[in-house]
């Protein structure tokens, strides 16, 4: 639970720091809601940073559920494994779409990638791939439980975009992954 808050408090004071020497268009009054492609433009800098480092993480997901699917014989965890994938690959279409129509950047800027919440590290990854049956499940399940934790916390502090899209966006976040992560503690315990 420290690893969360401090990567909470280290996405606060990024996003701190990038609002402090920049305005947003909310901030000009130029903020436009309504339009049919929605979140098309409309970003607040905290917008465009929650999906520059959003893509990353959720690609971590689909790679870490593409091993499970060559690794698990788990029918259970090979189905959320599936669904995950498929789930988090359309979720990167739209965020790359929205930062395209932005005129944003897809990379954040700086390196993010293994300080974000949940970002498993490249020993847990190694690990991951070393382990095999039982072993490997119970550390999937672990690391992908951290990681949606991570992610949940990610959309959290997006909660008060003015974005309905984005908004709906974080807000689906963690409802499926709130759900997703009931679904590996039921499958810990069974293994367990």
């Amino acid at each position: 639970m420290r690893i969360k808050r401090a990567v909470a408090t280290i996405f606060i004071a990024i996003v701190a720091l990038s609002l402090s020497g920049c305005s947003s268009a909310s901030d000009m009054g130029m903020e436009h809601e309504g339009h049919s492609t929605g979140a098309s433009g409309d970003l607040s800098s905290d917008e465009i940073m929650f999906l520059q480092m959003m893509i990353p993480h959720h690609q971590q997901a689909i790679d870490i559920s593409d091993l499970a699917l060559t690794k698990s014989a788990d029918s259970e965890l090979l189905a959320l494994a599936k669904s995950i994938r498929d789930e988090q690959s359309a979720e990167i279409v739209k965020m790359k779409a929205w930062l395209d129509a932005a005129g944003a950047d897809l990379d954040p800027g700086h390196s993010m990638n293994h300080s974000m919440g949940g970002m498993l590290s490249d020993s847990d990854i190694a690990a991951l791939k070393s382990a095999t049956g039982k072993s490997f499940d119970l550390l999937w399940l672990i690391g992908m439980t951290g990681h949606h934790d991570g992610a949940i916390d990610m959309a959290e502090m997006i909660e008060n975009s003015k974005n309905p899209e984005i908004k709906s966006f974080a807000q689906a976040i963690v409802s499926s992954q709130s759900e997703q992560n009931k679904a590996m503690a039921a499958m810990l315990k069974r293994m367990g």
